[in-house]
């Protein structure tokens, strides 16, 4: 059984605890590598690594860092095909959506920072012949990385890039459930010559390591992606130790569709934005609004398009919706499919595991599921289920939709489907989401900021956001006369 190690100070390294966790194979129920079970020693290794790294590429010339970040970029390109066949083994998703999207995106999350820092610029005020301001951006410190296991290299790079550009040193978790391409990247951060400390990744549980990081004095920031119940835990540890905090979490996004839409574009773009990754994408149109003038015919489209989506093995390329993540979380899709009916909503179509047979038959495979006829106020409405599970409900006027879109503790993203742009305008302005999409859905520039309000987060990820969250401003005056 392949076991995968640590990435502390430059080397491969087996956890203090010589313990390991079982890793499952989504897709056919059954382990096949174990992880570390590392714990605070391990951690502690970590940040005096990355602490004692931090005193010299702090200072490393910014052109340097860039070249280190490239060269990442360039051989997780090289690595393509190995890489996405790593997630989709460890995350039950098909395999044509991480050679396509998660690979991709995670190499090019090096190459923008590793682009971006070098035009990074600072302000300057001159006080008329008096005085001049300027300000320096300096990195902050060791930073504590912790991604989840969705999109795992893709968000995980999202992170350490812009960091490690930065000119801060980091020690990173990625989820325990799907931690093979964060071991793979630490080999090519070896093959890279990363100089030893900068990064860091210790593997284990959220309890044992992410604790760790989150409470270590010597640990100033931290960035997490993942729930908003560990986010408010997190929180609950970092604010009192006056840490930099950037927490990206839950979400419960609308889709609002207007009978002025672009139907053809629109039905074929909710296909992708309800049921992507199995659903298991913070950003998935889990509540849709539909006009009523076209809802029963959206609802006979949608349906019929659903029930088409081949269910199946991950590198099968006639798969459209691959395993869910684990088996105690399809357990917890079901259970809002039960809360649904409860609730007095009625599947249209799915609700149910899938059966795909031979060596995949203990797989965790889910129908990609439709209900109508629940209050826009019900839990099924209200709470992040995060699986191929969207609701359906029409609406008549504007003011009416607002509030079903507005009414729930998330605020994340959100989909408006409209040829009138005045009204697209109007409706994005009063959307309490921190991204609104119109006429698309994961239309991404890695320039724009990202990130929800309310219990969807703090701060934004992305662009020169980033690269001030893990600088410091400094404000130097220089008297002229």
């Amino acid at each position: 059984m392949f076991k995968l190690k640590n990435y502390i100070n430059g080397e491969l390294v087996e956890p203090a605890s010589q313990q390991y966790i079982d890793n499952y194979d989504p897709s056919r129920g059954v382990v096949y590598s174990l992880i570390p079970d590392s714990d605070e020693r391990d951690a502690e290794l970590a940040i005096t690594a990355a602490k004692e790294a931090f005193k010299t590429w702090s200072i490393t010339p910014k052109d340097t860092r860039s070249k280190y970040l490239l060269k990442i970029a360039s051989l997780i390109e090289e690595q393509l095909h190995e890489l996405a066949v790593a997630e989709s083994l460890d995350n039950g998703k098909p395999l044509h959506l991480a050679e396509t999207v998660d690979i991709p995106r995670a190499a090019a999350n090096f190459h923008f920072y590793g682009t971006g820092i070098l035009h990074y610029a600072a302000q300057a005020h001159s006080v008329e012949d008096t005085a001049i301001n300027y300000t320096l951006r300096q990195p902050v410190g060791v930073a504590g990385c912790i991604s989840p296991w969705n999109l795992p290299l893709y968000l995980f790079s999202w992170k350490i890039a812009p960091a490690l550009a930065a000119g801060c040193t980091v020690v990173a978790k990625p989820s325990e459930i799907t931690p093979m391409t964060a071991y793979l990247l630490s080999e090519i951060c070896v093959k890279a010559g990363l100089p030893k400390g900068v990064l860091n990744i210790v593997h284990g549980f959220g309890h044992k390591v992410g604790n760790a990081i989150v409470s270590h004095k010597d640990v100033p920031l931290i960035s997490f992606t993942g729930g908003t119940k560990t986010g408010a835990n997190i929180a609950s540890i970092a604010a009192p130790m006056f840490k930099k905090l950037s927490l990206e979490l839950g979400g419960k996004n609308p889709n609002i569709i207007f009978a002025d839409c672009d139907y053809d574009k629109m039905l074929a773009t909710t296909m992708q934005s309800s049921f992507a990754n199995q659903g298991q994408i913070c950003l998935c149109g889990s509540r849709i609004f539909i006009e009523r003038s076209i809802y029963e015919k959206f609802k006979t489209d949608f349906v019929a398009k659903t029930q088409k989506l081949i269910v199946g093995a991950p590198m099968d390329s006639k798969t459209k919706i691959g395993a869910v993540v684990s088996k105690s979380h399809m357990e917890k899709i079901l259970s809002y499919v039960e809360l649904a009916k409860q609730e007095g909503g009625t599947v249209l179509c799915g609700g149910e595991p899938v059966n795909v047979s031979g060596e995949f038959e203990n797989g965790y495979y889910l129908a990609p599921t439709i209900v109508e006829g629940l209050a826009f106020d019900c839990r099924t409405n209200q709470e992040e289920i995060f699986g191929p599970v969207v609701t359906i409900m029409p609406f008549d006027k504007e003011e009416e939709v607002m509030q079903y879109a507005n009414s729930t503790q998330y605020g994340l993203a959100s989909t408006v489907w409209t040829q009138d742009i005045t009204k697209a305008n109007r409706v994005a302005m009063n959307l309490h989401t921190g991204i609104v999409w119109i006429n698309c859905w994961l239309l991404r520039d890695l320039r724009t900021p990202f990130g929800g309000v309310k219990s969807s987060g703090v701060g934004r990820e992305g662009g020169f956001e980033a690269l001030d969250f893990f600088t410091e401003p400094k404000n130097v005056c220089i008297k002229l006369k």
